[in-house]
């Protein structure tokens, strides 16, 4: 495989992830929004939690980086194949985690809780997804 195709497979990924983290939110505001909240009172303490969801990413990321650079590093090289892999691995359980804070937002239509902390959490998850994308000067 070339690393064009390596890196369009990467790309397609990225767009996969962000529609499995955004969709739920639509979905579940559409099959439970009209209702009444189950328990109003954690509408609060649960867009806090997806809040802070957004710092479980962090050291994913951090080792998302450290992937990328051993990528770059062996570009050209027999290892070339192995780092990509390899970078593929690490940046797929990071864009897992960067989809917590949509997911707690989808969660959260069930609670009750309003639509604005709602989009917040989404588009947190936008940003933090925007991170893993393969940059332009690799490869």
């Amino acid at each position: 495989m070339t690393r064009a195709e390596v890196k369009r497979r990467l790309a397609l990924a990225w767009w996969q992830y962000l529609a499995v983290g955004l969709v739920p939110l639509p979905v579940m505001a559409w099959a439970f929004g009209g209702g009444d909240a189950l328990v109003p009172v954690l509408a609060m303490p649960l867009f806090i939690a997806g809040a802070a969801t957004m710092f479980l990413s962090l050291p994913r990321f951090a080792a998302y980086k450290r992937a990328l650079i051993a990528t770059s590093q062996v570009l050209g090289t027999g290892d070339e194949p192995a780092a990509w892999i390899e970078l593929a691995r690490v940046r797929r359980l990071a864009m897992l985690y960067a989809c917590f804070p949509a997911w707690v937002a989808a969660l959260s239509v069930l609670v009750g809780l309003e639509a604005v902390p709602q989009i917040l959490l989404a588009l947190s998850t936008v940003v933090v997804l925007y991170l893993y994308r393969i940059p332009r000067q690799l490869g």
